[in-house]
């Protein structure tokens, strides 16, 4: 059975990637030092696979301690590498934390799958290196924008990186933009699971509902959209878990077809249409059957305005397109919140 392996496995997207994986006829090895991540993940995994997915608790800054991982799995056939620090508000007050996390933990995975000779990389990256697009949606050919906060940064900076690296390395790389990731996976057994209170929209959504928040902020009202706020493009969680999937059969098909290229192909990973900040509380609200208490205040640094994705190279070369709507990512985002909710309660 050929090895991916995960870094970050434990974390949000890559807890579901592990599923998918392993649907896949995969076996995945998550390395994840659990700072931002619940080790317990992968009981729900279990549960929802009957696999128990080894994990390496290891910090990917330590250079040692990461190229110990891969010489012991030096038959990997790929690498997906999701380990990073996302929260945007948190990168504006400690950038250099997250240059120092996302870019060395970057260079160290990079240097040993090289070193160990794995023949395909995929990098987590995100649809904040578009910056404030200038055009609507974007392609993956839009320039980046300057980016609004270092954690942006951090992922345009790893771009280059990987873009350089492809240049002289004979393994394929692909990119990854993701746009919105919510929801959680059908069965409740597993989804996001905040390391701290949440800046992000939907699980501030389903806090507010359950009553471990008060009330839901909504973040300006003076936007130039149709309703006067933020514009996100958002996709189940599980969609973007079975695009690695794709990409690694489609690098591991390439690869036997013909030589890669020496530059890394890049798609974006969104619904293909932007949905307001609230829009999104009417879907919940739609869903759940209730109200949500909210307010608006001001402006957050480090937002956007707006930005969806124009998704149909990744349909057209992946062959991959998402399956769920916004009322799917409501539904399964609000079941995740009353497991939680159940789990607490539990002595």
């Amino acid at each position: 059975m050929a090895e991916v392996l995960v870094t970050g496995g434990c974390g949000y997207i890559g807890s579901h990637t592990l599923v998918e994986l392993i649907a896949a006829g995969y076996e995945p090895i998550s390395l994840d030092d659990n700072s931002r991540s619940s080790p317990g993940i992968l009981e729900g995994v279990e549960r929802i696979t009957g696999v128990r997915v080894r994990n390496h608790k290891v910090d990917l800054r330590n250079a040692a301690l990461t190229d110990a991982c891969f010489a012991e799995h030096r038959d990997a056939v790929a690498v997906i590498h999701f380990a990073a620090f996302k929260t945007v508000p948190e990168s504006v007050a400690k950038p250099l934390l997250y240059y120092e996390n996302n870019i060395i933990s970057l260079l160290n995975v990079l240097a040993s799958a090289d070193r160990y000779g794995v023949p395909n990389f995929i990098f987590s990256s995100s649809c904040s290196v578009y910056g404030n697009a200038r055009e609507l949606p974007v392609t993956e050919d839009t320039p980046f924008g300057e980016p609004e906060c270092p954690y942006a940064r951090t992922k345009q900076m790893g771009e280059h990186i990987i873009a350089d690296f492809a240049r002289v390395s004979p393994a394929s790389c692909i990119s990854l933009r993701y746009f919105n990731p919510v929801g959680a996976h059908e069965s409740s057994e597993i989804g996001e699971v905040p390391y701290s209170e949440p800046d992000n929209l939907v699980p501030r959504v389903t806090r507010t509902a359950i009553g471990i928040l008060p009330e839901l902020v909504v973040h300006g009202r003076d936007y130039g959209t149709r309703d006067g706020t933020c514009i996100r493009d958002y996709i189940h969680v599980s969609d973007i878990a079975r695009a690695h999937v794709v990409a690694i059969e489609h690098m591991r098909k390439a690869a036997r077809d013909t030589r890669p290229e020496r530059r890394p192909e890049v798609f974006n990973l969104g619904s293909g249409t932007g949905t307001t900040v609230l829009e999104v509380i009417k879907a919940f609200e739609r869903v759940a059957g209730n109200g949500l208490k909210y307010r608006v205040g001001p402006r957050r640094a480090g937002d956007v305005e707006a930005v969806y994705s124009d998704n149909r190279r990744a349909e057209t070369i992946l062959g991959w397109r998402p399956e769920r709507g916004i009322d799917d990512m409501m539904r399964t985002a609000w079941q995740w919140e009353l497991v939680m909710a159940e789990r607490r309660q539990k002595p």
